[in-house]
């Protein structure tokens, strides 16, 4: 199993967990989804959203929060949720992390919130605002995770960094790349 889990609470819009799905494939995050679902599994909007990612996804249904708790007895999430006083970038994550997101038109249950008041966070953003897109907020997270980790097994360089290195020894310049 991963290092970094992404636990949705019955996400509703199938191209925000499509979505979710990718980031967790590229980033090497398991994904767990937590039932009801808004949508079906096969819906052609997830496929899409997640493109030809999915054979590479760690993915696990649980039938409801307390299923998930169950079966992940040793959890401690980071609830992320508008409501919270502490900001997502003040944590410093575990090894084995769980960030846990609600659905997108009533976010996490305000009694598990109020349960676990110490571990909720939240993304800063302008007041007049109600809430950030889920997927954005689910990217933001796992790279804050995989940030305070190095990047740990992300490749960190593009092709266009060794072509560069290539162009600056044909040359015999260095420093001719940006």
């Amino acid at each position: 199993m991963s290092q970094i889990n992404i636990v949705l609470l019955e996400p509703q819009i199938p191209q925000n967990t499509g979505n979710i799905a990718r980031t967790c494939a590229a980033t090497g995050a398991a994904l767990h989804l937590i039932r009801p679902l808004g949508f079906a599994i096969d819906d052609k909007k997830l496929k899409r959203a997640g493109l030809d990612y999915w054979h590479q996804l760690d993915i696990t249904y649980y039938e409801s929060l307390d299923d998930f708790f169950q079966k992940n007895p040793d959890a401690s999430p980071y609830f992320f949720t508008t409501k919270a006083r502490h900001v997502y970038s003040d944590v410093i994550y575990p090894s084995k992390t769980f960030l846990m997101f609600g659905r997108e038109d009533a976010g996490l249950p305000e009694e598990l919130l109020k349960a676990h008041e110490a571990s909720c966070v939240r993304l800063p953003m302008r007041e007049t605002l109600r809430s950030l897109n889920l997927s954005n907020t689910v990217a933001v997270a796992v790279y804050e995770v995989l940030r305070q980790r190095n990047f740990e097994g992300m490749q960190l360089e593009g092709h266009l960094a060794k072509l560069c290195w290539e162009s600056e020894q044909t040359s015999k310049k260095e420093g001719s790349c940006l």
